[in-house]
């Protein structure tokens, strides 16, 4: 940990361990923030360090930020030093290729994010917005101080994009698809707000399934066993390998997140004569709430059926959600296929900085033009809705 004064009011500290920051303090300052989620716990973000998963030997190099004013940590973020791209989901590959074709190093380049978690959230964490800009300062000036290409903030809140805006970051829009509960009292209730079109498809893929001889049940929380949590982990490893990737999260990650955070996590097991073939994994924040929301993670299949994918991604969430009064599931990232399950399109954000002015002027152009692509792509994408059109 290094530590250093900064403005008169403020003390800055710089972990390299997340683990080291105390976890109250953590937790609270997120508590305070607009749209906290899980992801940004503490629990969460020292998993992935203790693990291995997001570390120095994985090319995630924390150097946590933050600031504290009379012993009180007033403002956080996750800031990494990254050696690579990867796990990001908001793709910067072109802007490190021109780099690498004019003879400048892209990396390391530093990133505040929650790794491989395409999930729209707070990254700056702040009592209010000058500890929220400051600390943003203060992360920017690190950067400058160690040489680093760029700063990229991804899948950024409405609050972080002031403090983006006021240090003149360049903002760039992307798109995910999130589901919406409109008070559904049931599964077929959902199906009676869409298309024939599309309620004849999602019934013909669920039937399908049936078909196979395939059931599901749901394991919320401290339900979900040691066994089942280490059946899940064949299913999701098995689904990288066969991509021909190594995972990203390890074994030990997820044992995290049983022994600490069971109560954010849903687990749902496909079984045909008897036996577990596959699973999805989602996580939820605030059950109970009319604000909770649900967030579609992992899954896995160790035998091939038609539509399975499709079954334990998104109907039997979706049929949960519905059960548990969820008000929102978001799907992750990309996926336009995702509207045919109703899942609607909605933007998200990054913000970035990049050292060397002409390529900043650059990229900011392409922004420009990019920006206006989404835009258009938005529009396109509201004239296949796939509810009734509205008499």
């Amino acid at each position: 940990m290094a530590t250093v004064k900064t403005k008169v009011d403020y003390v800055t500290r710089i972990f390299q361990d997340p683990c080291e920051i105390p976890t109250q303090a953590w937790d609270g300052l997120c508590a305070q923030q607009d749209t906290p989620t899980p992801f940004m716990s503490h629990a969460y973000l020292a998993a992935l360090h203790a693990s291995g998963s997001a570390s120095p030997k994985t090319g995630w190099k924390p150097h946590f930020m933050t600031l504290w004013k009379n012993d009180q940590l007033v403002a956080a973020c996750a800031l990494y030093l990254k050696s690579h791209s990867y796990g990001e989901y908001v793709f910067d590959w072109a802007w490190a290729n021109a780099y690498a074709e004019h003879g400048l190093a892209y990396y390391p380049k530093g990133l505040v994010a929650v790794p491989f978690t395409p999930v729209p959230g707070d990254r700056l964490l702040a009592v209010d917005a000058d500890s929220r800009t400051y600390l943003l300062k203060s992360v920017l000036d690190l950067c400058k101080e160690q040489g680093l290409s760029s700063l990229h903030l991804l899948f950024t809140s409405s609050q972080d994009r002031i403090a983006c805006n006021a240090l003149g970051l360049m903002q760039r829009q992307t798109v995910q698809f999130h589901w919406h509960n409109a008070q559904f009292t049931n599964f077929d209730h959902f199906l009676s707000s869409l298309s024939q079109e599309k309620r004849k498809k999602i019934k013909q893929e669920r039937r399908r399934v049936q078909e196979a001889g395939v059931s599901f049940e749901a394991r919320i929380g401290p339900e979900i066993s040691t066994q089942e949590w280490g059946f899940f982990y064949k299913c999701y490893e098995r689904t990288y390998l066969e991509h021909g990737n190594a995972p990203y999260l390890s074994r030990s990650f997820f044992q995290s997140m049983q022994n600490h955070m069971a109560h954010n996590w849903v687990l749902f097991i496909a079984q045909r004569q008897g036996q577990p073939i596959a699973c999805s994994l989602i996580a939820v924040h605030d059950l109970g709430s009319d604000k909770a929301v649900a967030y579609g993670r992992y899954w896995g299949a160790l035998e091939r059926v038609d539509c399975l994918h499709f079954e334990a991604c998104y109907y039997q969430p979706l049929n949960w959600c519905i059960d548990h009064k969820v008000s929102t599931f978001e799907g992750g990232a990309q996926g336009e296929h995702k509207m045919a399950r109703a899942l609607m399109p909605v933007t998200t954000y990054s913000a970035h900085w990049l050292a060397h002015p002409a390529f900043a002027d650059a990229v900011e152009r392409f922004l420009e033009r990019e920006s206006s692509g989404v835009n258009q792509y938005l529009e396109h994408l509201a004239d296949r809705s796939p509810f009734k059109q509205s008499a």
